[in-house]
């Protein structure tokens, strides 16, 4: 009863959004974020916390390169498992195919959280806290409005990669120095 109605209330979501006609810089934000979540964003964040110095440094970039690794494999692992094929719904705006046939769970929202996460994590996220959130849930959202994935691929995404963001930051902020 309870997977019906959410089927239904993705599949009605979905719909909706292959309808609807954004504003040009919603597409391009869209379309930039999708791009950036296939991993050379999160690359380009571990780049900078290395360069950034400090003795967490090493602690931050080893909590994402986890995070990153781990959310990988329970992602693909999850979507050969669960096996849900994505929306059938076309946005005509949308220029990104998708890498897969299956949508449940989003890898790039878990990667996005995962990293974004751990970064957070690991000593008080060095005040990128917010910039990072954002990051992530651009991400997310962008997988969702070009019609990649399902509302409930998205928020499980979102759950999956915070937690292992989250495990990840607590591993590597128990190593001193």
């Amino acid at each position: 009863m309870i997977a019906e109605r959410l089927a239904a209330i993705d599949e009605r979501c979905s719909a909706r959004l292959a309808r609807a006609k954004p504003p040009r810089w919603f597409r391009v934000w869209m379309i930039w974020a999708s791009r950036a979540g296939d991993g050379w964003l999160w690359g380009g964040v571990g780049l900078a916390v290395l360069s950034a110095g400090g003795p967490a440094r090493l602690r931050t970039f080893g909590a994402a390169a986890i995070a990153s690794i781990a959310g990988i494999g329970v992602f693909a692992w999850l979507k050969r498992r669960i096996g849900r094929r994505r929306p059938p719904h076309v946005h005509a705006w949308a220029s990104i195919a998708a890498p897969d046939r299956f949508s449940f769970p989003s890898g790039h929202t878990i990667a996005a959280f995962a990293v974004a996460a751990a970064i957070a994590g690991v000593d008080g996220g060095r005040g990128v806290d917010l910039s990072l959130l954002f990051l992530a849930s651009s991400v997310g959202l962008s997988r969702l409005a070009l019609g990649l994935h399902y509302l409930s691929d998205v928020v499980a995404g979102a759950a999956i990669g915070a937690a292992i963001g989250i495990g990840a930051a607590a591993l590597m902020s128990s190593f001193t120095g």
